[in-house]
């Protein structure tokens, strides 16, 4: 049994406080939890965050069996709405819930990370009832997740960034579906706020949105204006990643100064850290695939290798993860 999902609320930030503080030891960094499924979108299926997370686990305990799913859907929602047009008209936004029983009788995680928000608002204005599609696509995800036997941890969406499509965007007195809101993010500020307002009624939810904004901010007021985590405004590129991994560890109690000097470790290819989360994502993304396919989904989408065969290939490079982590 987890024991810190035993804690009362209160003793639960006392101890993310400590590890804030003081350092958290291996075993307090989710403890209990072996089996770890994220869900997500299209960021989530790019991985590059969730590899991150996983390098800093492996590295930081690595006497631990840690064994961490990516099964991000492109295009998914937790709301099961879709823009008119969507993919040219090729296909609806996938709707969670149609897999979510399947991914999680298949999996049986003790722990799943939820990352949802950036396609909930359909890139256009705030609505009530698209609000309340979302509000109760996280409360239904919150049951199944419940009903599995395994606990949930919700992520903000990451940020949307503006100022790289501005040609592309529409006021709000003129956005049609199918186009985008140029203040969209205030959207997901707004679904943001309300995640981790549910914090009062016990939810676990740990805030990437509010980071990414500080950090672009930062960036841009050292002297370039254009700074950009993502050339689409949707997709971080593998610097918005890191700063999402960041606060997600941040979150659990990692703390903040270790994360900064050791997240620098990346910039250097040759450095450990940098060969380990190589490794680390390409055996995500050979999960993730065959997970996705082996769970199915409504999607069109290159399928995965069949899972027998994409879990030999990731056993034989959680050997190589193995040796590249030796000092």
């Amino acid at each position: 049994m987890n024991k810190m999902w035993n804690l009362p609320r209160a003793s639960v930030a006392a101890l993310l406080l400590l590890g804030a503080v003081s350092g958290l030891a291996a075993e307090e960094i989710l403890p209990g939890a072996t089996r770890i499924l994220v869900l997500g979108d299209s960021i989530t299926y790019d991985g590059k965050y969730v590899a991150y997370v996983e390098t800093e686990l492996r590295l930081r305990c690595p006497d631990r069996a840690w064994d961490i799913v990516d099964c991000g859907l492109p295009s998914e929602t937790v709301s099961g709405l879709s823009e008119d047009g969507h993919a040219g008209g090729a296909f609806p936004r996938p709707d969670l819930h149609e897999r979510l029983d399947r991914v999680l009788v298949q999996l049986k995680p003790d722990l799943v990370f939820a990352c949802y928000g950036m396609n909930d608002g359909i890139y256009l204005p705030l609505d009530d009832e698209r609000f309340q599609r979302f509000q109760d696509g996280m409360r239904r995800l919150r049951q199944k997740v419940a009903a599995s036997g395994a606990k949930l941890i919700h992520l903000t969406p990451a940020a949307f960034d503006p100022v790289p499509i501005r040609a592309k965007l529409v006021p709000a007195d003129r956005v049609a579906s199918g186009q985008m809101f140029e203040g969209y993010d205030e959207v997901l500020e707004r679904y943001s706020a309300w995640l981790l307002a549910q914090r009062s009624q016990g939810w676990q939810v740990i805030d990437l949105h509010g980071p990414m904004t500080a950090a672009l901010a930062a960036e841009r007021q050292r002297g370039d204006p254009r700074y950009t985590f993502s050339g689409d405004g949707v997709h971080p590129n593998a610097t918005g990643h890191q700063v999402m991994a960041r606060a997600l560890l941040s979150g659990l109690g990692v703390p903040a100064e270790s994360l900064a000097a050791d997240f620098a470790q990346y910039d250097d290819a040759t450095s450990r850290r940098a060969r380990v989360f190589s490794l680390v994502h390409r055996r995500q993304r050979i999960l993730t695939d065959a997970w996705l396919t082996a769970t199915g989904h409504q999607r069109p989408m290159k399928p995965g290798l069949p899972l027998e065969q994409a879990q030999g290939q990731a056993a034989e490079l959680a050997r190589q993860i193995r040796e590249a982590m030796s000092p």
